[in-house]
């Protein structure tokens, strides 16, 4: 039951019924819903600023997890970074300079890539600048990654080639020392034992006797094994390749034919006198290029110090070749 409100009229000293006007209804009604309306938004609104909703929430965590996968990948590419500057470096300053191969350009290394605008479809984005610019590092770090790997296939080229250089070098005496009466003559100056003249003598003089064995001093083919050369006798000759040749003279007899490959260390054959020999002996040339030079540079695979500096105290001599 609604409650029905009075008033005293002080006229007829009587209460009298207060009468309420729809008008008068509908105006309370309608600034009573107004006043509603205006606090439910004025409670959404302030709701909105300091409350998140649970789509929000879900949003703010992916936002935050983005953000940690973006600093985890920045980290990571700054290591591929320095890894990749340090193998650079020792390509650059170790590798290539032991192979004798020119550097790499430090700008041929970090270019970009020019033409066309290669991020076009990345554009229009919030974050299309931070895009954009880790997909340009990624694009040069990629692109330095494949300009180093192709550089180390060139070392590694550059390797085996040196490997077979090494290898190839007559770089060991022919004759074990054991087996050596005396080195009876070095390279330079002689005096001819059958004309008592000094003239060149190409070659080193390894006494020994008879059957003495001969080691190849390199790896290579045997392009030579006969007695075809005025002077040589029974001799040999081994083609290292890059240039070297070697020639062994005045053998006994041959333990290996012509095209036969050979090792350093490899038996060619035994010490004789044939040819133009005054004893028996080995006699020793090698060629760079066609050119006679001196073998005493050669033999750091096979002797010490102090055996080197003995053999070259004797080879230095100015006494009498046996050929």
């Amino acid at each position: 039951m609604s409650k029905v409100k009075y008033y005293y009229d002080s006229e007829s000293l009587s209460y009298k019924k207060i009468e309420r006007r729809k008008r008068t209804t509908f105006k309370y009604a309608f600034m009573f819903v107004l006043a509603a309306a205006l606090f439910g938004f004025l409670f959404v609104f302030i709701a909105s600023q300091y409350v998140a909703s649970p789509k929000e929430r879900a949003l703010a965590r992916e936002l935050h997890n983005m953000q940690l996968q973006y600093e985890l990948l920045n980290k990571k590419m700054n290591e591929a970074e320095a890894v990749l500057a340090n193998v650079a470096d020792r390509d650059n300053n170790i590798y290539r300079v032991y192979f004798e191969a020119n550097p790499i350009p430090e700008a041929q290394r970090t270019a970009g890539f020019g033409g066309i605008n290669r991020y076009k479809n990345l554009e229009g984005f919030d974050n299309s600048k931070l895009i954009v610019a880790s997909n340009k590092r990624l694009d040069v770090l990629q692109k330095q990654i494949v300009v180093q790997s192709k550089s180390l296939d060139e070392i590694a080229v550059l390797a085996k080639e040196k490997e077979k250089l090494l290898a190839a070098i007559p770089a060991i005496q022919p004759v074990n020392n054991k087996d050596l009466s005396r080195m009876a003559s070095g390279y330079g100056m002689r005096s001819d034992p059958f004309t008592k003249v000094r003239k060149m003598h190409w070659g080193m003089d390894f006494t020994a006797p008879r059957g003495t064995p001969i080691y190849a001093t390199g790896d290579g083919i045997v392009v030579r094994a006969d007695s075809g050369s005025t002077g040589y006798g029974n001799h040999i000759r081994i083609d290292h390749g890059f240039g070297y040749t070697s020639l062994y003279a005045h053998l006994y007899k041959y333990n290996v034919r012509k095209n036969q490959k050979v090792k350093r260390g490899d038996l060619i054959g035994f010490v004789g006198s044939t040819g133009r020999s005054q004893a028996p002996h080995l006699h020793y040339e090698i060629f760079k290029d066609g050119d006679r030079i001196n073998p005493m540079n050669f033999y750091y695979g096979s002797l010490t110090a102090e055996e080197y500096s003995e053999l070259l105290e004797h080879a230095s001599l100015e006494n009498q070749s046996l050929d």
